[in-house]
């Protein structure tokens, strides 16, 4: 096929594209009507139309009323799909990542469901466990659809050029649903999105609200894992700041920091990355050794302190636990 011809066939199909909005009022009646997966095919169909006519735009909104429309009638599968298809077209229009397209991400982020966990353990679940069950893997496609969907917005937004490690606001925002939504907790993913986020203060909220229903000796960890993971991105101020407004929130509950040695270490080394104080920094890892040594991973974090704050680098490049942490 010539050049010429190829030109005149995408001219054509631009031409041959319906108005946006007529598509989106067929498609949200068709949900409406219970037949999702039907439509789900014809977004997913109707959108590639338009990317490959570079109708971006048109392309955004489409895909946009399908996310919202089918998690609004609780299809997070389909949904979380039309969402990242969304984040797609955001890379292959190249927008940048400014308020408006930003507006348009935390509306898809704000549609998916939020159910407390709690409501996982009352008397409406039979006593088999199949209830149970049930609600558990549906939590579990929620928030592995939503991360998906943020995970694809934050590299999106580290591409466009906002931060290297891709949109504060995002990180956040991932951590919230991740916490608030997932039945398993993983904390140290939580922890790793609320460091490359901009709100220490929503981070000490969390770690309270986690130290009031964790097993006991997981709430100092969760403490020196966050105050860590900021100090190995060279962020004092952020690990003071977490520190700070903890204790604030435990002390309005009438609550406390835990009295452990590991808690006694974190409130010693912060006060030390102050100063030019290298051999002191080296002689509380080595008496708060048996401490630190309960996650493998503080050793790493250490050792990446001491990189940023002393210029101090460990033998053997960082790789493993570490290096996963800050994944995208």
């Amino acid at each position: 096929m010539s050049r010429s011809m190829s030109m005149r066939l995408s001219m054509r199909s631009r031409r041959d594209l319906p108005p946006p909005q007529q598509t989106i009022q067929k498609l949200e009646n068709m949900v409406a009507g219970g037949n999702y997966y039907e439509a789900q095919q014809m977004y997913k169909s109707t959108g590639a139309r338009y990317i490959a006519a570079q109708k971006y735009l048109e392309a955004l909104d489409i895909l946009q009323s399908g996310a919202l429309v089918q998690l609004k009638h609780g299809q997070v599968t389909c949904g979380g799909e039309l969402a990242i298809m969304f984040v797609d077209t955001l890379v292959k229009g190249a927008f940048p990542c400014n308020e408006e397209t930003f507006d348009r991400i935390r509306n898809i982020y704000d549609a998916f469901p939020r159910i407390s966990i709690p409501h996982f353990l009352g008397d409406d679940y039979d006593d088999d466990g199949q209830k149970l069950s049930e609600a558990i893997s549906a939590a579990k496609v929620r928030a592995e659809s939503c991360s998906s969907f943020m995970r694809a917005a934050i590299r999106w937004s580290a591409e466009s050029g906002t931060s290297r490690n891709g949109s504060p606001e995002l990180h956040v925002m991932l951590a919230e649903y991740i916490y608030s939504e997932s039945p398993e907790t993983d904390m140290t993913k939580v922890s790793s999105h609320f460091v490359r986020g901009n709100d220490p203060k929503k981070f000490a909220f969390m770690l309270a609200n986690f130290m009031g229903k964790c097993y006991p000796g997981e709430d100092d960890t969760a403490i020196a894992r966050g105050v860590l993971m900021y100090l190995s991105q060279g962020n004092l101020r952020d690990a003071n700041l977490l520190m700070d407004e903890l204790k604030d929130q435990l002390k309005s509950a009438d609550l406390e920091l835990p009295k452990t040695d590991l808690v006694q270490f974190i409130k010693y080394l912060l006060p030390t990355l102050e100063r030019d104080a290298y051999p002191l920094f080296r002689t509380l890892r080595q008496k708060y050794k048996t401490s630190t040594d309960r996650d493998p991973v503080f050793e790493e974090l250490l050792d990446e302190i001491a990189a940023k704050f002393y210029g101090i680098r460990s033998q053997s490049p960082l790789e493993g636990l570490f290096g996963d942490m800050f994944k995208i």
